[in-house]
């Protein structure tokens, strides 16, 4: 029996959750079969009007996002896992560190996780780094809570905010499919600009939780068997200046922490910000109407391409960070970030099938115009998919990516608010909540040492918090930018 469009459009969504939550099936076919299940219903609706087309709006939508965005998120999970196993990643946080000082330390867990997940996941970044916040609790005795949670809120907003990480990417190329002109490279500047004053909300929020929960330190015993003889005579310097209550200096924690062999800091910063510098460059260049079809502007434009930026980083990756790697270890580190890329691509591209079903059958256009008649402000539309789509079933890339498949056909269709701060506020919006259904709230509460109350007491609130002041700034920009 035909259904309105948008009755169709709710129906599926839920189906969706539902399969996503209750049963056991994978993200990627419960998005095909709500896009499918909701062309049905709405038949004839729109533009489809036979179950063969029904099928067919469906493939194609996959199939456009897929070319799209699927050879870039693969080449960002490979540039990642290089960063991550190379110990590159590790140091850049000493590097952070030593620019910042000891006493800052929180800030510069929480920095150098922003920096680190914007091409690495949240969950594998939090896991790389847990060791550097344990490290400053034990000497410093600050608590978990408060360490953990900075370090944990650094990785989590960019990983949120700033592409190359899949979920905004998909959310980029989500909105270009539907014609609204966001360009890549200044959606990452406009990312990590929104993501500086979040951050800075955060540094005081986790500061006060720390405090509330004092007694989540790591315990200065070690079990001194793991360590080499070198790095025991500076763990015995360090006591001895703990108990004579004497300032430790960064000094301290930079021979510490100096486990392993790692890449240089020019080296490891440079393989993160070659493709941002490739993307903005290309960005720049667009702007600048003299350049037009000149050759240094070709050229710019060809390596600001995302796919061509992200594969110089691969390379770099894998000739200069893994360069002591063998071949069959480089091999079996890009053959797990394409195990990692697979399931993620599969999803953006369900993700657009069902977008396209959504503009196909018209369900974005009437709910856009129901939208003005109501006088609800445009801007909170995204930020309320993003929480809804967020809150039942706990993956934040899942939501950007089936959040962005309803609003950037609302926009397209007359919705009345600027397609960056759509974007981005929905990113922003799939932050809250973090608890028991997000894998992140267990990496999270397990590796800082909490027990599951008191990280939905700390980490769970501050992942309302965040995204709550986030969405003020939102609001207060829609006033300007339109």
């Amino acid at each position: 029996m035909m259904l309105h469009p948008v009755v169709a459009m709710l129906i599926g969504i839920v189906v969706m959750m539902v399969l996503i939550i209750f049963t056991k099936m994978h993200a990627f076919p419960s998005l095909i079969i709500s896009a499918i299940l909701i062309a049905v219903l709405a038949m004839p609706f729109g533009d489809v009007t036979t179950l063969t087309q029904c099928v067919s709006t469906v493939t194609a939508g996959f199939g456009s996002t897929m070319t799209s965005i699927g050879v870039v998120i693969g080449f960002g999970c490979i540039m990642g896992i290089f960063l991550e196993k190379s110990g590159a990643a590790k140091c850049m946080a000493l590097t952070i560190l030593k620019a910042v000082g000891v006493k800052n330390c929180d800030i510069v867990l929480g920095l150098t996780g922003w920096v680190v997940s914007i091409p690495v996941f949240c969950d594998s970044g939090f896991v790389i780094l847990s060791s550097l916040a344990k490290e400053f609790s034990r000497l410093t005795k600050k608590s978990m809570v408060g360490l953990g949670g900075i370090l944990g809120m650094g990785l989590y907003i960019t990983h949120f905010m700033v592409p190359p990480t899949p979920g905004p990417l998909a959310v980029v190329g989500t909105f270009q499919e539907n014609g609204l002109g966001v360009d890549l490279g200044m959606f990452i500047i406009c990312g990590m600009a929104i993501s500086v004053p979040l951050f800075i909300f955060a540094v005081p929020l986790f500061r006060h939780f720390g405090k509330k929960y004092p007694d989540f330190v790591v315990p200065y015993e070690i079990d001194r068997s793991k360590y080499s003889e070198a790095q025991l005579k500076v763990l015995d310097r360090i006591n001895e200046k703990y108990q004579k209550h004497e300032d430790l200096v960064t000094e301290d924690f930079a021979e510490l922490l100096a486990a392993e062999k790692l890449p240089s800091a020019f080296l490891s910063f440079l393989t993160l910000l070659v493709p941002i510098v490739l993307i903005f460059a290309n960005t720049i260049v667009g702007q600048i109407t003299s350049l037009d079809g000149t050759a240094v502007a070709n050229v710019i434009e060809f390596l600001g391409q995302p796919v061509i930026a992200l594969f110089i980083a691969l390379v770099m990756g894998a000739f200069l960070l893994c360069k002591d790697y063998d071949k069959k270890t480089c091999v079996d580190l890009m053959q797990q970030a394409c195990c990692d890329a697979g399931p993620i691509a599969f999803i953006t591209a369900g993700g657009g099938a069902l977008g396209a079903v959504i503009n196909a059958t018209g369900a974005a256009s009437i709910m856009a115009d129901w939208i003005v008649q109501t006088g609800i402000p445009a801007i909170l539309v995204p930020i309320i998919i993003g929480v809804i789509m967020r809150f039942p079933q706990g993956s934040g890339t899942t939501a950007m990516i089936t959040g962005s498949a309803i609003v950037a056909p609302m926009i397209a269709a007359g919705l009345e608010v600027n397609p960056y701060l759509a974007a981005l506020a929905l990113c922003l919006a799939t932050m809250c909540p973090s608890y028991l259904n997000d894998s992140y709230f267990h990496v999270v509460t397990n590796f800082s040492g909490m027990d599951i109350k008191t990280s939905l007491k700390t980490w769970s609130i501050g992942s309302i918090l965040v995204p709550a002041f986030g969405s003020c700034i939102f609001i207060i920009l829609s006033f300007f930018i339109h």
